[in-house]
């Protein structure tokens, strides 16, 4: 039924085009619900349509059994009268009417079929809508967590970077320190050899100054009558 396929393309192209486009979660599940709503509406008014249908369809057979009905008492009625060619007419009625009751019928059951197909349809996207409804909320909740977690490993991938960094910074104060030492090294190789005799001269030398100092306190001493 035309109906029927068109109801199933609104739904599914929906959905595909908001799979497509699925980059926040939480949004797109808001608007996945704005966009079933609006389906809802429509397929509430398909659905009210079709019901219709099958009211129209069932009233016609009803009013069609009902002139049947009428037609074949008067043709009883004829034939009581004495009047059989009256009764004939009414039967040929009756048999047209028959004909066309056929059809109704044939109309009114295909009416109704599509009437409990269109109803369910109808009564499942309700529901579906009520159960996405109620996890709305959590699908949004887990969304927040992920964008979260998300936030939480670009941290974690800039710690990873610092620690890089420092162990870096170690390498090379470790480099520094080696190259001072060396360069230390090297100028104390570099510098010149210690003269044993002149380190000697320098301690007898201060040796003779204390000496000197010593007589001249024993002579002033002596001058002042202290010893």
């Amino acid at each position: 039924m035309k109906v029927l396929s068109r109801f199933a393309d609104i739904v599914s192209s929906n959905v595909h085009a908001l799979l497509d486009r699925a980059e926040d979660p939480g949004k797109m599940v808001d608007q996945y619900l704005r966009n079933l709503s609006n389906d809802l509406a429509a397929v509430k008014k398909e659905t009210a349509g079709v019901m219709a249908e099958e009211s129209r369809t069932k009233r016609l057979v009803q009013e069609n059994e009902k002139e049947v009905a009428k037609f074949t008492e008067l043709a009883k009625r004829a034939l009581v009268a004495g009047n059989d060619q009256d009764a004939r007419v009414f039967l040929a009625k009756k048999h047209e009417l028959e004909d066309i009751g056929a059809g109704l019928q044939t109309a009114a059951a295909a009416a109704h079929e599509n009437a409990v197909k269109m109803r369910q349809m109808h009564d499942k996207l309700v529901k579906d809508i009520n159960s996405l409804n109620a996890r709305r909320n959590t699908i949004k909740a887990k969304a927040a967590v992920a964008r979260t977690q998300e936030k939480m490993n670009k941290i974690g991938a800039a710690t990873d970077k610092a620690s890089a960094a420092t162990g870096a910074f170690a390498r090379m104060e470790e480099k520094v320190n080696r190259q001072l030492d060396e360069a230390n090294a090297r100028a104390e190789l570099d510098s010149a050899p210690i003269d044993e005799a002149l380190a000697l001269e320098e301690k007898y030398r201060g040796a003779n100054i204390d000496s000197s100092v010593d007589d001249e306190l024993a002579a002033m001493k002596a001058q002042l009558g202290l010893n």
